[in-house]
């Protein structure tokens, strides 16, 4: 955990310290762990001088931030109009069915964090699954295989 708390510390220190660059913090905290670890958050409320609550306040406002530990790869199944009357919730059985997980769980192995989207603004393409960034439209039961398996 040491090493874990040197590496806040190296961050807040990029940022020097500077209370009005919290977000920026947060997010190179979650871009380096995967969410937001309650030793990690503590450190920045002791180091900024911030409230601890004041800090969850914001890291639970935005849904860029997880308060909990997320899979190495991001997979999402727009659930938006279009994509639900093109079948997105046939497409997100499939998903469900290869993962092992449901939407808002993370694979045992932590390979694998699965969630939903109102919309991705993709419309025309859909249904649309999302994974590690790269977008799928109306893709196959094959493809969805392709596509995790080439998952490291």
């Amino acid at each position: 955990m040491a090493q874990k708390l040197s590496k806040i510390d190296q961050i807040i220190a990029k940022y020097q310290a500077d209370k009005s660059t919290l977000i920026q913090m947060l997010l190179e905290i979650q871009r380096e762990n995967r969410w937001l670890p309650k030793p990690a958050v503590a450190r920045l409320s002791q180091r900024l001088g911030i409230p601890i609550n004041q800090i969850y306040h914001i890291a639970t406002f935005y849904k860029a931030f997880s308060l909990i530990p997320q899979g190495r790869h991001a997979v999402s199944v727009c659930l938006g109009t279009a994509c639900h009357v093109r079948g997105a919730p046939r497409l997100l059985d499939r998903v469900t069915d290869s993962l092992h997980i449901e939407p808002g769980e993370t694979s045992t192995d932590m390979k694998f964090t699965l969630s939903t989207v109102n919309c991705l603004g993709c419309c025309a393409l859909g249904p649309v699954i999302v994974v590690d960034g790269e977008y799928h439209g109306n893709p196959s039961l094959k493809e969805i295989e392709r596509v995790i398996a080439s998952c490291d």
